[in-house]
């Protein structure tokens, strides 16, 4: 099977655990406004690759991943989950760990065939990182262009069949760096049986440059960065949250 690969990181150290081989894939249906990767949202481009050539890839680095693995992410990696079944498959079997990046947003609880498919994936997938942008469906609206329910509903799925997952969250002044919505989040995770990690990560613009490059405007062009401190301290209040569902129960 042939995926569409944007690019490749042979030894990365921040998507997910150890040192690790990291595809990024083509294609993404999301539009985030604070997204730094527009490059990877076209469809039907990208570099060729199959399976084979990215195991070869992790066999020649092999001895540097010993703590680490496989991590596919995007784009969208589920908009070729086919592909990255297979390719989990194949790590798999060669004990392999494997680690998906994804937001989640092709996830239809309610189509048999769909979630069929995320079946098979998830029996060779060993973490999932799940990219929660935003708790208030009409804030995830604005700030994605897509329905928060497909995300939350992958969010149950995952915890039914404990698969571990690490949440991610971008904090951004005047859109996601607001009480309200982190204490909620937190209020959300803490109905949820499997997230071994929190991962709040402060909004930065360096995408800026891409998007002049590309010729797109860049929606956020007035925000200013969040500094690590202020991440720190959203994280403190997501994980209020956690606790007060955890105690109510």
């Amino acid at each position: 099977m042939i995926g569409r690969v944007h690019s490749i990181e042979s030894f990365g150290t921040v998507d997910g655990p150890g040192v690790r081989l990291v595809v990024f894939l083509q294609g993404c249906p999301m539009r985030c406004q604070y997204c730094h990767n527009p490059d990877t949202w076209e469809f039907g481009k990208g570099t060729e690759m199959s399976v084979g050539q990215i195991m070869g890839l992790y066999e020649k680095n092999r001895a540097f991943y010993n703590k680490g693995g496989i991590t596919v992410t995007g784009g969208e990696p589920l908009m070729q989950i086919g592909f990255v079944t297979e390719l989990f498959a194949a790590a798999a079997r060669r004990g392999i760990h494997t680690c998906l990046d994804t937001s989640g947003i092709t996830f239809r609880q309610e189509r048999a065939e769909v979630v069929d498919a995320f079946d098979r994936l998830m029996a060779v997938t060993d973490l999932v990182m799940l990219d929660i942008k935003h708790i208030d469906p009409e804030g995830h609206k604005m700030l994605t262009g897509q329905e928060l329910e497909p995300v939350m509903n992958f969010a149950r799925y995952l915890d039914e069949r404990a698969i571990p997952v690490w949440i991610r969250h971008v904090v951004v002044p005047g859109i996601t760096y607001e009480q309200g919505e982190l204490y909620r989040l937190g209020q959300f995770i803490g109905t949820l049986h499997n997230v071994k990690a929190l991962d709040v990560l402060p909004y930065h613009d360096m995408g800026k440059i891409k998007y002049r490059n590309l010729e797109l405007n860049y929606p956020l062009e007035d925000v200013k960065p969040l500094s690590k401190e202020e991440a720190l301290s959203a994280r403190q209040v997501i994980l209020s949250g956690i606790r007060d569902v955890r105690h109510a129960h």
